[in-house]
């Protein structure tokens, strides 16, 4: 595991998430971690543009899950906020996991996964404030030959 971290500003968000959703493949589960309002939606929406989909994304905030397949994106993602998650019971129900054999999962609120989880994740916590962001990153092995941000 490499510890990454780079500072960044509100308008270069896009250009983040989409170079880490360019080199996205199945089997990825990305983790978005960070305040409300800090970002997360703003780079999975990015990630998701990286890989083919017109127009804006909505916030998976009421459907949990909000599934993206081809022709609308080139790789199966499911963008995922567990913000309204209150029991680890209830993940099984979502049934992440299946996501998994043919695309990516991108994780909004992975703290409410509670014990459950993947040690291969991509772990990107964003902090800051104002126009001001700074990103880091915990990137597994299975990340370190195609991270796209050095």
């Amino acid at each position: 595991m490499t510890n990454f971290s780079m500072e960044y500003d509100l308008g270069e968000a896009a250009q983040i998430g989409a170079a880490i959703g360019a080199v996205l493949a199945a089997g990825d589960i990305v983790l978005l971690s960070g305040d409300l309002g800090a970002g997360k939606t703003t780079l999975a929406r990015a990630m998701l543009k990286a890989r083919g989909l017109a127009g804006e994304a909505p916030s998976p905030t009421f459907a949990i899950v909000q599934p993206y397949a081809p022709p609308e994106v080139d790789l199966p993602v499911a963008h995922v906020d567990l913000y309204r998650i209150e029991d680890e019971g209830e993940l099984i129900e979502l049934g992440l996991d299946d996501y998994l054999y043919d695309g990516a999962l991108l994780i909004e609120w992975p703290e409410r996964l509670g014990g459950a989880g993947w040690p291969e994740a991509l772990e990107l916590t964003i902090s800051g404030a104002g126009d001001a962001r700074v990103l880091t990153a915990s990137v597994p092995a299975a990340w370190e030959a195609r991270w796209p941000l050095r």
